[in-house]
């Protein structure tokens, strides 16, 4: 086996183009703001097309993408792997991949509403990442050093993607259905659309993770010869499956929608930021790697 060269200077530069990134991404929340509280006071302008403030903010999330994506690369290079082996690593992968499904999305579906949350959640991961997870660049523990990690950890990342995304249209749903800011929510679409929306994202998101579930079982058994054995990561992978799943069927079979399905939405999303926070941070167990 090849002995894999770490690079921290690299990885110090790494961290100035993640730090960049923040940046741009702290202008497009401030102008994505800053264009909502124009439209609440002035209501005769028209909201269905982008202006030219929309257009900076979407240049700057863009450029922000951009930059957080060769810091990603350049972590990657500096390890040595693929820069999801820690909190750090997941926490900088996590947020570059729900912009890059957002910004896909939006190619698709007209979805601009949701770009403060989205920008404003981003930038509170990457400001945990750099402040509170950050760490060296170190080689893989044993039972890290698979292709799995490849498999495995991207889904699940990509899976809290679209969960994120979906969170963002179910806390639009309670806050336009519970009247609170109501010239804003005005802006947005009627609860039935953020409902779909939230919905499908979610779907995506299951798939996913059930892959995730599946996965992480096979290797269990690759680096512990064993598919289950009810570590505490497991245990909170398994009860997200479960939430998404109640609220899939509770959504298709019994007609349980509304602010009833939004806040079971939310709630699962709560429980996947108590997986990869609360849970690597407190807990022990073969799955947690915070690399603190």
């Amino acid at each position: 086996m090849n002995q894999v060269v770490l690079n921290e200077p690299l990885s110090q530069i790494s961290l100035l183009f993640v730090s960049g990134a923040m940046a741009f991404i702290a202008i497009a929340l401030v102008v994505f703001s800053f264009q909502l509280a124009k439209l609440s006071s002035d209501q005769s302008v028209d909201s269905s097309k982008l202006s030219n403030l929309e257009k900076l903010g979407f240049w700057a999330l863009g450029l922000g993408t951009l930059v957080l994506t060769v810091g990603v690369v350049m972590r990657g290079i500096a390890a040595g792997r693929v820069p999801w082996a820690n909190m750090y690593e997941f926490s900088i992968s996590a947020a570059l991949l729900i912009l890059m499904v957002y910004l896909t999305a939006l190619k698709i579906k007209d979805i601009r509403y949701i770009a403060t949350f989205i920008s404003g959640f981003v930038l509170v991961i990457l400001f945990a990442a750099v402040s509170i997870f950050y760490v060296e660049v170190k080689t893989l523990m044993p039972a890290l050093d698979s292709y799995w990690l490849v498999i495995h950890v991207v889904v699940a990342i990509l899976a809290s993607s679209f969960f994120a995304i979906a969170a963002g249209f179910h806390i639009a749903y309670l806050v336009k259905n519970s009247g609170f800011g109501k010239k804003v929510m005005n802006l947005f679409p009627d609860l039935d659309q953020l409902e779909r929306l939230a919905y499908r994202f979610n779907i995506v998101g299951f798939v996913l993770w059930s892959f995730t579930l599946i996965a992480g079982a096979i290797w269990a058994e690759r680096a512990w010869h064993r598919y289950w054995g009810w570590d505490t990561k497991e245990v909170w992978t398994f009860i997200i499956w479960v939430l998404y799943a109640g609220y899939l069927h509770a959504m298709a079979t019994r007609g349980w929608r509304g602010s009833k399905a939004a806040w079971l939405g939310v709630i699962a999303f709560s429980a996947v930021i108590f997986n990869f926070t609360i849970v690597n941070l407190f807990f022990k167990g073969l799955h947690v790697y915070s690399g603190l």
